[in-house]
């Protein structure tokens, strides 16, 4: 059986293409990350693969494009079985898909109330922001990872957004460690993993791409 040929048109600053190569990264495979230009002109390749939303992550195996991260982490999931990222059981499986759907509603969007702020930043967006990580402390409880134990499906989901927390925070003017500190040891275990850290975009760098993009928004 010859070896898949796996693609992934991505962007240094996506949460969402990082998602993907940590996906990838878990079970081992190896792909190649092709980076897009979002700024300028997107590739024809992009443009057709993603007719509709013409945006990144794109994943390609073997010529076949799919789109949008978190299906393209089940696909993944699917397709490759080991080691598994969703639990055992339909019912934590439904879980776990339940808490990917909500931070994929909630998080960075929240992230964008607040980087995207003219002037001081609302109170409202801040407590919104907080409040959802909060929500995110609860379903992870005294838990390691959301998964339990093992670092899965909901992890790779979220994890990626907090390199955009360090921009949130300079602008916003507060602090995720001191404001939820078991988020916060969930996020430093999670960058401790390879699959993680070798992908994951630094912080620093993320800040000076939303400021510069700030000033092309004219929101500076």
């Amino acid at each position: 059986m010859s070896k898949a040929e796996l693609v992934i048109l991505d962007h240094w600053v996506s949460p969402f293409c990082m998602r993907v190569k940590i996906a990838l990264n878990e079970k081992g495979l190896q792909y190649e990350a092709r980076a897009e230009d979002l700024v300028g002109s997107k590739s024809e390749l992009l443009l057709n693969s993603n007719p509709i939303y013409k945006k990144v992550p794109v994943f390609l195996h073997d010529g076949k494009p799919l789109c949008e991260s978190t299906i393209i982490v089940n696909y993944i999931e699917e397709t490759w079985s080991s080691p598994p990222l969703l639990p055992p059981c339909s019912y934590g499986r439904a879980q776990a898909r339940f808490w990917a759907d909500y931070i994929d509603k909630k998080v960075f969007d929240a992230c964008g109330n607040i980087w995207r702020s003219k002037g001081e930043v609302a109170v409202e967006a801040k407590t919104e922001f907080i409040e959802i990580l909060k929500e995110l402390e609860g379903a992870l409880g005294d838990k390691d990872y959301f998964n339990g134990a093992t670092f899965g499906f909901v992890d790779i989901i979220a994890i990626p957004l907090t390199c955009w927390f360090f921009a949130v925070e300079k602008i916003g003017g507060f602090n995720v460690a001191d404001l939820c500190p078991k988020f916060y040891g969930w996020m430093k275990r999670c960058l401790q993993r390879e699959s993680v850290a070798k992908v994951i975009a630094d912080p620093e760098k993320v800040y000076e791409f939303v400021l510069m993009f700030r000033k092309m928004q004219g929101i500076d």
